[in-house]
């Protein structure tokens, strides 16, 4: 059960159900939302890290000035979500260009488990459209910070 005055997320496993994917989506925020993380460098950087961090593939993702929505989904002997998190973040960290923007994130992180193709598709249709609500750009594709690392599809209902 949830209080009403809950400031950090509550991290549950993910679960497996038979023949379904396990997708989750997952939003990780700058501290104090420092707009610093939108241009060809932190792009690269967070690429990197998210293909160095082994157990978790990410799929679609947008990486906005403040924050990041991504889905990603567990490999077989996947660490828990909120270690791999903790360990790409730590790795953009310690490769990030301007030393003197530290920290880069906050503590914690939102994630919530998918349960059917259709959640899959509207929440990347909420993230592919982030930039145009932000004022950031005029129509979503324009938006040069958002992509796909890994294929992650919805099989079955």
């Amino acid at each position: 059960m949830e209080s009403k005055d809950r400031h950090h997320p509550i991290h549950l496993a993910s679960k497996e159900k038979f023949n379904r994917p396990t997708i989750v989506f997952v939003t990780v925020c700058t501290d104090k939302r420092k707009p610093i993380l939108a241009n060809e460098i932190s792009l690269k950087v967070i690429l990197d890290a998210w293909k160095k961090a082994a157990g978790w593939s990410v799929g679609r993702y947008a990486i906005l000035p403040d924050h990041i929505h991504f889905f990603c989904s567990p490999s077989f002997d996947a660490p828990r979500l909120k270690r791999w998190i903790t360990y790409w973040k730590s790795e953009v960290s310690r490769n990030w260009p301007t030393p003197d923007q530290h920290p880069i994130w906050q503590r914690d992180f939102w994630d919530r488990q998918l349960r059917t193709g259709e959640s899959y598709d509207s929440k990347w249709i909420y993230v592919y459209n982030n930039p145009v609500r932000h004022g950031l750009v005029a129509k979503p594709e324009d938006w040069p910070y958002s992509g796909k690392v890994a294929n992650l599809e919805w099989l079955g209902p």
